[in-house]
């Protein structure tokens, strides 16, 4: 069958490779690739910044973000040929740590962990994949292509967890939340702020495109311009950092109201440096009752409760957030980035 595979830490590897047809073992599922979903993780895979090969291989299929229907599945698994599923991504440690025991391998201790498409495990980026029965998550039917966006979800329905766990450190009633970058992962953290009735505010830089329209039909309010008016003017209970520029997390920090909690899902250029007063950070966040926490990838629980939100969401909306959909023989545009952009997801059949 079919593959996408590279090298990793190898630039200009990335090619459509004949891999062997996967054997799942009596507790797998047998699954033919539906979509998978293109976000810039995997832009830096291909461009050899970052990711790690099985042991023993020099070549890695690439894909995390999945969708398939079962073609097989063992008997009594809840699962049926047909199904709509998604694997999750990260495995735990093999030692295993205390949190990867507790089965949140997303909070790993060691960093033992392995994910599928990124350290040493192949992802899904290939014609058929088998996945245990206790890593997949059944989609509503009625979702089709959309449920590609269900590991997004996941990570963002993490944050929202996170983000209420420590709200109820004291008495925690919420109104306004500002998510910070309409990409996929904002789109959905504002999705998710709606469902939970919240006044739902979204700063992004760009001014035209699908972006301010997908918000307002989402019932949100659309912000461009300078960070710390926005945030001045809101004073939001809750930010949801999803763009990764200093500029925006600095931003945020310095106007954000009391009680505030700032939740950061976007990773920052390590090669992107600004000033900061931390000194009047520090008493502004101490006097305030602040907290700034980060958040990283996301386990069985948040794909499940992800998919729960996905099923109740609005079908066209969701749809709306895929811009843009590569076959699997064009494979190569598939990692292009382009202005006004969403979502790109790779098609298979």
């Amino acid at each position: 069958m079919r593959a996408l595979t590279v090298v990793p830490r190898r630039a200009g590897s990335l090619a459509l490779t004949e891999v062997p047809d996967p054997v799942p073992g009596p507790g797998d599922l047998l699954v033919e690739s539906v979509a998978v979903g293109v976000c810039g993780t995997d832009r830096e895979v291909v461009s050899g910044d970052y990711g790690y090969a099985p042991p023993g291989r020099e070549r890695l299929v690439i894909g995390h973000e999945s969708l398939g229907r079962v073609r097989q599945a063992p008997a009594g698994s809840g699962f049926s040929p047909g199904d709509l599923v998604v694997g999750l991504v990260r495995y735990p440690d093999p030692v295993p740590c205390v949190a990867c025991a507790h089965g949140e391998p997303d909070m790993c201790r060691n960093g033992r962990y392995t994910m599928r498409g990124l350290k040493e495990l192949d992802g899904y980026a290939s014609e058929m994949w088998s996945v245990e029965t206790d890593c997949a998550v059944r989609l509503d039917s009625g979702l089709g292509e959309t449920g590609v966006l269900l590991q997004p979800a996941s990570v963002v329905a993490k944050a929202w967890e996170q983000i209420e766990k420590i709200g109820t450190r004291s008495w925690y009633e919420p109104r306004r939340v500002l998510v910070t970058g309409a990409g996929p992962f904002g789109m959905l953290a504002a999705l998710l702020g709606v469902q939970r009735g919240l006044d739902v505010h979204v700063f992004d830089f760009v001014k035209g495109g699908p972006k301010p329209a997908l918000v307002a039909d989402l019932g949100a309010t659309y912000h461009t311009g300078w960070i710390e008016d926005v945030v001045t003017a809101l004073k939001p209970d809750v930010v949801v950092e999803a763009c990764g520029a200093a500029e925006v997390f600095t931003g945020t920090l310095s106007a954000i109201g009391p009680y505030g909690i700032v939740c950061l899902t976007g990773v920052t250029p390590s090669s992107r440096r600004i000033t900061v007063d931390v000194g009047t950070l520090n008493r502004e966040m101490v006097l305030e009752n602040a907290v700034v926490i980060g958040t990283i990838d996301s386990n069985l629980r948040h794909f499940t409760a992800a998919a729960g939100s996905l099923a109740v969401s609005n079908r066209d909306w969701l749809a709306r957030l895929i811009s843009r959909r590569v076959p699997l023989h064009s494979y190569a545009g598939a990692y292009e980035r382009r202005e006004n952009e969403v979502k790109v997801v790779l098609t298979f059949g």
